[in-house]
């Protein structure tokens, strides 16, 4: 049994684009998400990622990929300003005489 292909009607790249994103998590997807968390409760981005890793029971150290790069620089704000980060901007690198 031959099928003609010819009749097939494909849907457009933005059908596709949609189901995509409705079905695998996708950068832009993962860092609409963390933003809502963070303005819905108000949490920090680190807390926020943590919370949305434990309730889509996904492991943290899975989601580099997924880390864009606003995301990546609004964690390395909080990382900073949580005194995360070694040698950061923060820290005075003065010291005290012995």
């Amino acid at each position: 049994m031959l099928i003609n292909l010819t009749n097939l009607n494909m849907p457009d790249s933005n059908e596709v684009k949609k189901a995509m994103d409705a079905n695998f998590l996708t950068k832009e997807k993962f860092a609409e998400d963390i933003e809502h968390l963070v303005l819905d409760t108000g949490m920090n981005y680190i807390d926020a990622i943590v919370e949305y890793c434990t309730v889509n029971n996904i492991e943290v150290e899975t989601i580099g990929k997924l880390v864009s790069k606003p995301l990546k620089e609004k964690l390395r704000v909080d990382a900073d300003h949580l005194n995360y980060l070694k040698g950061s901007a923060n820290q005075s690198k003065a010291k005290l005489p012995f």
